[in-house]
Formats: structure tokens, sequence, C-alpha cells
């Protein structure tokens, strides 16, 4: 497990892709995603209701909250992340859940398109894990 914790997400729009951060408190770890017919909450299995044609999974190896229990990341809307109003590509970020170390986050998209996902260091001593999303195949 990271000792990093997740801080913020955020989002942006480029000529050719759409962009998700993930922002940490310490050094990413890892990560996992892969387009699935559903997402669903971590531990409890309900599924998680996202808007557009195909929906990517997405796993944060890094808990919201720090070591003695307090939330670093607690969205005000789990259904709408971010403001994905005018993106080419994503159509919803929505909330699936952190638990035991890992924070799942579903992103409907317009279609099965190319992805690319890294991680970045900084600022400071935080990292990013950044997924792009192409607008074209």
């Amino acid at each position: 497990m990271s000792a990093a914790s997740l801080t913020a997400i955020r989002s942006g729009r480029h000529d050719c892709y759409d962009r998700l951060i993930f922002d940490l408190a310490g050094a990413a770890i890892g990560y996992r995603v892969g387009y699935v017919d559903e997402v669903v909450m971590d531990a409890s299995s309900t599924p998680v209701p996202l808007r557009g044609g195909a929906f990517l999974h997405i796993v944060v190896l890094a808990p919201a909250d720090d070591t003695t229990g307090n939330s670093t990341y607690r969205p005000s809307n789990r259904g709408e992340l971010v403001d994905l109003t005018g993106y080419r590509t994503f159509r919803q970020a929505a909330w699936a859940g952190s638990f035991e170390g890992q924070t799942t986050v579903g992103l409907g998209v317009r279609a099965r398109l190319p992805f690319r996902i890294f991680i970045l260091e900084g600022p400071g001593s935080g990292s990013r894990v950044v997924l792009d999303v192409a607008h074209f195949w």
C-alpha cells in the first residue's frame, strides 16, 4: 500500500485528448485502468451509473484518507467529480470508492478510444497519476 493519499481529481481539455489527473500527497506507486462493461463500487459491487458509450474502471493505488483515517479527498458530488461540460471524449467521472488502500473512479467516455496512463513527479514531494483519452482512433 502507498503512504501517499489522494488529495484532488482534476481534468483538462487538449487538442487531441481529454485528461483526468489524480493529485497525490506523496509518491504514486501504481494504478490499474481498463475498459469494462460496468463500473462497480469498491467493497459492495453496487453498479456506478455512468453516461457514455464506454466505461473506464480506474484504480489509483492510494487511499482517499491519511494514516490516521482523516479524509484527504471528499468529493462534493460523487456522481460528478469534475465538470466535463464541453469535453469531446469525457462524459462523466464518478466516485466508486476508496477501500483497502486504493481509490476507484468510473469514467464514462464517448466510445472505446485509445488511452494512456502515466505518473508524473511533483509538485514538491507529491505526484500525479495522469490519464489521457484520445478524441479519435
